[in-house]
């Protein structure tokens, strides 16, 4: 009965970590690494330097676990339907991940990952903003390694400010929230600035 009871508590420790949102590890007021990726947009492909892009105004950089997964294609379309008051307000936005999945559910390599990542660009980015993939020291220097899977990220979002320190940083698997506060954080930033 003993055992019964261990393994019925471990069971739904282990289920409410799951569930629990994590809290990305780079705080407010840190310094984001810099990072270059490459990537996707409008189908063509794009590199992505973010000491180059904070010059023009803040940076939205969303990390998600892979390309076309159920959480990561709601997130990304809710961002490419926000992606214009993202441009009125000054800021670069883009989608990084680590992961993408081929279309018989196995993980891509690097090359494969770039030619799925065009797919989902115009499929659910719509080509309004780039998709780039990250390698697996700019997930663990961003702190936001998917535990069950090392090589993907969680769904962490950061808006970064053009002087390269973090204003933002948010974590939560679930994807509905992410678009609201990094749009809410880089008006706030603008109307301070």
């Amino acid at each position: 009965m003993k055992r019964l009871f261990a393994a019925t508590a471990a069971v739904a420790t282990a289920a409410a970590l799951l569930a629990t949102p994590a809290f990305a590890a780079l705080d407010k007021g840190v310094t984001a690494p810099d990072f270059q990726a490459e990537g996707m947009l409008d189908g063509k492909e794009f590199t992505f330097k973010l000491s180059e892009a904070v010059k023009k105004g803040p940076v939205v950089i969303y990390f998600f676990p892979a390309a076309f997964t159920a959480g990561c294609t709601i997130e990304t379309k809710a961002f490419a339907d926000a992606a214009d008051q993202f441009k009125a307000a000054g800021a670069t936005l883009i989608g990084v991940t680590g992961g993408a999945k081929l279309a018989d559910g196995t993980m891509a390599n690097a090359k494969d990952n770039l030619e799925r990542l065009a797919e989902f660009s115009k499929e659910d980015c719509r080509d309004k903003f780039p998709i780039a993939a990250v390698t697996p020291e700019t997930i663990k220097a961003y702190n936001v390694v998917l535990p069950q899977k090392p090589d993907w990220s969680d769904r962490t979002s950061y808006v970064v400010g053009k002087d390269g320190k973090i204003l933002l940083a948010y974590t939560d698997m679930k994807p509905n929230d992410h678009i609201t506060k990094t749009l809410e954080t880089v008006k706030a930033y603008n109307a301070a600035h």
